[in-house]
């Protein structure tokens, strides 16, 4: 059987694969904030104007793409989607090294952003069938590893190459990358036919959306885990303000404390991805609604922390600790909540469903997120207030600490209602 399509047997390379897809995806995304003195003081950018492009560029593009690629995905070969996923957000971070307004960044950002808006959907549907319930939770934590160690190296990079070659040489370079990824990963074949045998398809755009809504509609704890999920990524939007917050406001050296950043970001999300996604599969293993009963542990644990490192001094070790609980709890959710997600829908609308959230996330946290607090730190500076950007970072975080409720009640809900994730599909890896 030739390499193109006897993948599907591997289902540890499949996953290694992916994270590294995964890891160049956020790279890519992230850099611009790596890069926020820079890119904000050449191109004489706002703090909204740095919000939107951080922020409500995605939800323009990758937000509701997200839902109409998980919807090819479902129906189409994921193999190919994602391939022309990696070669348009690639070329399109190329170009962005070349912009010279905020409305040429603009253009490209949101191109990037389609392009990434292909991955998550079809990867979280690919391991969800490759990889058995039991294991569901620590594949996908794995792979979402990706997200730390992207952002990471976003910082590191910026922090090191970066200084050298300048932004713009650096997106150039990432994208290059980006192509020489792509070019293999389309060789790869996937059928989603109706032959016996092979998986079922999912429906055409419209009504695969509306079959998405109406499982929705009757699943409560999915809709907690959902609208959890959305809070806790307000931890994101104040990652974009992070940077400029400790240099303006603590008065770190920026190149510094992208490097420190970056370290911990990498380490300490790293650790939440690999954590979360092991410690939910076995605690779900043993008490009824365990993911999102694990999930409240979590938040209980990390909250508290990282309210105190927006007040403790710069430097101290409350400041570090906290710092590393920001970094570890939004990644250790990501295992658990999306195994609760993909595990409560049928085969054939994981990828959609997976879409349908990214457009949750990047609309209400990401997109308002990043816009608000851009735009209410403005308007606090402009009062004369001393920290604009602490008290609107503290904000998020309250906020971000009330998903724990939310992902109490969606356990509360699995239990009252005997609700269980769906059984692992036949074709499913026990692996």
């Amino acid at each position: 059987m030739p390499w193109s399509t006897s993948w599907k047997k591997s289902p540890t390379a499949v996953l290694i694969a992916l994270l590294v897809i995964h890891i160049l995806a956020h790279i890519d995304r992230n850099i611009l904030i790596g890069f926020s003195p820079q890119i904000t003081q050449e191109l004489q950018l706002s703090n909204a104007q740095y919000g939107f492009l951080s922020g409500g560029v995605w939800v323009l593009s990758f937000g509701v793409m997200a839902i109409f690629m998980g919807t090819l995905a479902d129906r189409y070969s994921r193999t190919r989607v994602v391939a022309a996923g990696i070669a348009i957000w690639s070329v399109c971070t190329a170009a962005s090294g070349f912009a010279q307004s905020f409305e040429q960044l603009v253009l490209a950002r949101l191109l990037v952003a389609s392009g990434e808006a292909a991955l998550v959907p079809a990867a979280l549907s690919l391991l969800a069938e490759l990889f058995t319930q039991h294991r569901r939770g620590t594949a996908i934590g794995l792979f979402f590893v990706g997200i730390p160690v992207g952002v990471g190296l976003s910082f590191l990079i910026a922090g090191s190459y970066g200084a050298a070659q300048g932004w713009r040489g650096t997106f150039v370079a990432l994208g290059i990358l980006g192509v020489a990824i792509a070019l293999p990963a389309s060789l790869l074949k996937e059928s989603r036919g109706q032959a016996a045998g092979e998986r079922e398809r999912g429906a055409p755009f419209l009504a695969q959306v509306k079959a998405v809504l109406a499982v929705l509609a009757g699943n409560r704890a999915l809709q907690l885990t959902l609208a959890g999920f959305v809070l806790i990524h307000l931890l994101f939007a104040g990652l974009s303000f992070a940077q400029l917050w400790l240099v303006r406001e603590r008065g770190l050296d920026p190149a510094g404390i992208a490097r420190t950043i970056g370290v911990l970001q990498l380490a300490f999300g790293t650790l939440g991805s690999v954590a979360g996604g092991m410690l939910g599969d076995r605690f779900a293993r043993k008490f009824a609604g365990g993911h999102a009963a694990f999930m409240v542990l979590l938040v209980a644990l990390c909250g508290p922390l990282m309210i105190a490192f927006r007040l403790a001094p710069a430097g101290s070790a409350l400041f570090y600790i906290g710092m590393c609980a920001g970094a570890f709890l939004p990644l250790a959710l990501y295992g658990p909540a999306n195994a609760v997600i993909q595990g409560l829908v049928p085969a054939h609308m994981r990828s959609t469903v997976a879409g349908f959230n990214m457009l949750l996330i990047n609309l209400f946290a990401i997109a308002l997120g990043n816009f608000a607090l851009g735009f209410v730190s403005d308007r606090l500076a402009q009062g004369g207030a001393a920290t604009p950007l602490t008290t609107v970072l503290l904000a998020a975080d309250l906020l971000a600490v009330a998903s724990g409720l939310l992902f109490w009640l969606a356990a509360r809900s699995m239990r009252k209602s005997g609700l269980a994730p769906v059984s692992r599909d036949p074709m499913a890896v026990a692996h």
